[in-house]
């Protein structure tokens, strides 16, 4: 009740009957202070005077809200707003709000920055908030708040608008100095100047201390530290102080992108070149520590557990928040997850993140709104750190590791474990119903297409048994699902992408007797003791592997759409595909492509060297999808590795590219 005192106070002075936007410092707050106001209310004679609509109307809208905590405060005029409600719930508040049927409206400070719902009163309640990665309340920056009073005044309605900050006394003045004096805009590039330095070197824009040190002479932060030295710890703006001080900032910088594995400083430690690790880390827009921890992390053989590990270990997750009491939440949430976490670290953000994501894969319970929230904050970045991951990999040549981390790709899109059967990642299937699969066979119905003859484990069965008939599929499943349902999953199904894949090698040998050739890969199944299975390559020589993907649909009559099924995922994803060339007997990567989404037909080049050592070896082509799990393909490529010409003796000067 006594925290209600103020913000009832200021209503009734500065806004009675006018839209007043209360702002708080979390999720929690938002309802606490919507009860006391309630609390507050019903002492009153009439306790719904902030509800501006027929109570009839509002009872309707009530019974479409999910949130309890909101159905109780709507009915009195009052609305809250923050990430962990349901979309359609905020956006039911956003548009009560908007049409003024009701006067309050409680949000966290992040609407200050996001939607702009103006109002004739902003009350700021409390300029602190709790920090869970220093774990301590801490000052909201000045520019949150000076956002937060800018939702103050509709200029449509109002020729003024009001502002009131609830803060300790001995705040008081300096809030005072701040409001009624210009207040400076700092720079904060200091916090993140290796990652613009490696992102400078790596488009090379930068390629010496010196460049660095221009580079720096040109940015705000520049400017700000002459006006204000003392704010960036410089005691004068002298020369040669000036100078020293850019001098380390430069080599403290370019130390700790050597140390991340990002460049190289020559040996006349002057000039600056970029490495790999670099140009992956700029290129995916991660920080550099990120980079050096996959460097040090990933292994020739990283299994999924060790992945998901490094995944959640990096820099991107270390601002994710852990809220107060959220530790002991981590820790009654790993008990029903499958691979267990360091028990004394469940106040980090590494390893709430590790959770979440187990949780997404695992279909587990949440604690809270707050967590669903965070899963989609960590999802949102997941795919941008595994592809810089794959690239690490594919770098190295780790064939088992980059497979790995493409089934990482599809967990995330997908939210399934890759051990889950595939058939999982239909609408409303769940464990309970894979019986139906596997007990179904093509003697249960008559076909006179020969078609797949059961039982059913995976997504490929399912399709082939189909054979592009809803009935078919409805005759497996209708036993344990309603009939929407059976249409949502079957929808799913039939726009799954069904590639047909061809390939053939394109190469350019003989001195002019045939440039170019272009021999077809056999796909088909045969045996390895027959001859025309192997194609004849020559050793250490370039040659194009080409792919050509077909589409097909199965029973879909619909507009093909480039976004990929995936309902567990926060935003839409385009489909697409990883085309791995690797050798599997020595686990070694040969070539990596992804190519986007296939609307019917798409042609993509590959191009590998063969081995410098003549004889017979097997490559392995694998078609990944980055959407889906369950639906990728391999083919494997029979090359008999001959001398290059001119390199034997006796060599047969016909000798070409051809199946021999």
């Amino acid at each position: 009740m006594a925290s209600a005192e103020r913000p009832i106070s200021s209503i009734r002075s500065h806004s009675p009957a006018k839209p007043v936007l209360i702002f708080v410092s979390s999720r929690r707050q938002t309802r606490l202070t919507a009860l006391d106001l309630i609390a507050f209310l019903a002492t009153e004679d009439d306790p719904k005077q902030w509800l501006k609509m027929d109570e009839r109307e509002m009872n309707d809208i009530i019974v479409t809200v999910r949130d309890s905590n909101l159905k109780l405060t709507l009915a009195f005029g009052i609305g809250m707003h923050h990430a962990g409600l349901h979309e359609r719930d905020r956006k039911t508040v956003e548009e009560l709000f908007v049409n003024c049927k009701i006067q309050v409206l409680i949000a966290t400070s992040t609407l200050a920055w996001g939607v702009n719902f103006p109002a004739h009163l902003v009350i700021v309640k409390g300029t602190e908030y709790y920090d869970g990665k220093t774990r301590r309340y801490v000052d909201y920056p000045i520019t949150d708040v000076l956002q937060m009073m800018g939702r103050a005044g509709r200029p449509q309605f109002d020729d003024q608008g009001k502002a009131v900050i609830l803060v300790h006394d001995i705040k008081k003045d300096f809030y005072k100095k701040f409001l009624y004096e210009p207040f400076p805009v700092e720079s904060s590039l200091l916090e993140v100047l290796a990652d613009h330095l490696n992102a400078e070197i790596a488009a090379g824009t930068i390629t010496s201390k010196q460049d660095a040190m221009d580079y720096i002479t040109w940015t705000y932060f520049f400017r700000r530290l002459i006006m204000n030295p003392t704010y960036y710890n410089l005691d004068d703006v002298s020369h040669d102080t000036m100078n020293k001080y850019l001098s380390n900032l430069v080599e403290k910088s370019l130390f700790d992108l050597g140390v991340s594995y990002c460049i190289e400083v020559g040996e006349d430690n002057r000039s600056i070149e970029p490495l790999t690790y670099g140009r992956i880390a700029s290129y995916y827009y991660l920080k550099h520590p990120t980079i050096g921890m996959f460097k040090d992390g990933l292994k020739p053989e990283s299994n999924i557990e060790e992945l998901l590990l490094i995944l959640t270990n990096a820099q991107e997750y270390a601002d994710l928040p852990v809220r107060h009491n959220e530790d002991q939440m981590n820790s009654e949430l790993a008990k029903h997850l499958p691979i267990e976490v360091n028990p004394h670290s469940f106040d980090s953000s590494h390893t709430k993140t590790h959770l979440l994501l187990q949780a997404h894969f695992s279909h587990a319970m949440l604690p809270c709104p707050d967590y669903a929230t965070d899963t989609k904050t960590v999802l949102d970045q997941a795919i941008r750190i595994c592809q810089a991951m794959l690239d690490v990999a594919a770098h190295h040549g780790w064939l088992v590791t980059a497979l790995n981390i493409t089934n990482l790709v599809q967990m995330v899109v997908q939210g399934r474990w890759i051990h889950d059967s595939s058939l999982l990642t239909l609408p409303n299937i769940e464990h309970q119903h894979l019986y139906l699969f596997r007990k179904w066979s093509q003697g249960q119905r008559k076909s006179v297409h020969g078609g797949y003859q059961g039982p059913i484990e995976c997504l490929p069965e399912l399709m082939a048994a189909c054979e592009g008939k809803e009935n078919i599929f409805a005759s497996i499943v209708d036993s344990e699902l309603q009939a929407a349902h059976i249409s949502q999953a079957w929808n799913f199904l039939c726009r799954l992408p069904i590639l047909n894949v061809s390939l053939s090698i394109k190469g350019s040998w003989d001195d002019g007797v045939q440039q170019h050739n272009e021999v077809p890969v056999p796909c088909l199944a045969t045996d390895t003791r027959d001859d025309k299975r192997w194609i004849k390559l020559h050793a250490d020589q370039e040659y194009v592997l080409q792919i050509n993907l077909q589409r097909t649909q199965m029973g879909y009559q619909g507009k093909q759409d480039s976004k990929a099924m995936a309902p567990r995922f926060p935003k839409a994803k385009d489909e697409g595909w990883f085309l791995i060339l690797g050798e599997v007997d020595k686990k070694e990567l040969i070539a990596l492509k992804r190519t986007g989404y296939v609307r019917k037909q798409n042609t993509v080049s590959v191009a590998f060297y063969t081995p410098e050592t003549p004889g017979k070896c097997i490559y392995t082509l694998y078609l990944m999808s980055d959407s889906y799990l369950g639906m990728d393909q391999q083919y494997d490529i029979y090359l008999n590795i001959v001398p290059a010409q001119g390199t034997t003796e006796g060599t047969d000067a016909r000798s070409h590219l051809a199946l021999n």
